[in-house]
């Protein structure tokens, strides 16, 4: 996510939340991890996302996201008030460069929480299922011990990203080609899962918009009785996600509640 968790098994039941964040788009906030990688960067875990927009808007420091896509490799640079967003299919590694600090703004409620995010890790980890969701996993907390296996997980996406980032600079598609159908084969048995999620989340959203429309048009905005205000803090501070030091809310229908990896 990102600044999703990574792989977390889904809850079996969503509950519905009948006022949504606006759009249904998933929240959190992320502290760009200062841990330096093999190249000499610090920053998080490269990885796509299949079917998720991700957004970053940022309220802190400074730092870049580079992206990975057909349009090449890219270096967005990050500071206060700017926003960076990269659509499905684009490989994205946030870097650190003093105190960065972004809130993550992600498409269709919590499907990277259930896991619509794919790391970069190398090819042969990449065709093993078991063996990919084995180097994803991290124990639960906030402790040491998930500290060293989230960088342990980071150096390998790093990996991965490094050589498929040669590759597309030097003109060749193909490692990132394959990478992108690699994550697709990884996530496909989820599908039917995230198509719940979608339809309870933005599709309902979405349709929610077009009755009130529909009343607005007979002139009878019955719905506006129900209006009202919500707030919410956050339930978990400091959680390792693929970037950097999560900040979550747990919001039913819109953010899924991090349960460890």
């Amino acid at each position: 996510m990102s600044g999703g968790p990574g792989q977390v098994e889904p809850d079996p039941v969503q509950p519905l939340l009948p006022h949504p964040l606006p759009g249904a788009v998933g929240l959190s906030h992320l502290s760009a991890y200062d841990w330096e990688a093999a190249d000499g960067v610090c920053g998080g875990s490269p990885h796509l996302h299949l079917v998720c927009t991700e957004a970053y808007v940022v309220t802190g420091g400074r730092g870049a996201v580079q992206t990975l896509s057909p349009d090449g490799y890219r270096e967005i640079p990050l500071e206060p008030g700017s926003i960076a967003w990269f659509t499905p299919g684009t490989v994205h590694r946030m870097v650190q460069g003093g105190d960065l600090r972004i809130t993550v703004l992600m498409q269709n409620s919590g499907l990277p929480e259930a896991g619509d995010a794919v790391f970069t890790f190398p090819p042969e980890v990449l065709a093993d299922p078991e063996r990919y969701a084995a180097a994803a996993r991290l124990p639960s907390g906030t402790g040491p011990e998930t500290a060293t296996a989230a960088r342990r997980r980071r150096d390998l996406a790093v990996e991965g990203y490094l050589a498929l980032r040669e590759a597309l600079t030097d003109g060749d598609s193909g490692p990132y080609l394959e990478f992108q159908r690699a994550a697709a084969r990884l996530v496909r048995d989820k599908v039917p899962h995230w198509r719940e999620l979608w339809r309870a989340g933005a599709l309902a959203t979405a349709e929610r918009t077009g009755t009130q429309l529909d009343a607005l048009a007979t002139g009878e905005p019955a719905y506006l009785k129900e209006a009202t205000a919500h707030e919410a803090d956050p339930t978990r501070l400091g959680g390792f996600g693929m970037c950097g030091r999560r900040d979550e809310y747990n919001l039913p229908g819109t953010t899924l509640p991090y349960r460890g990896e």
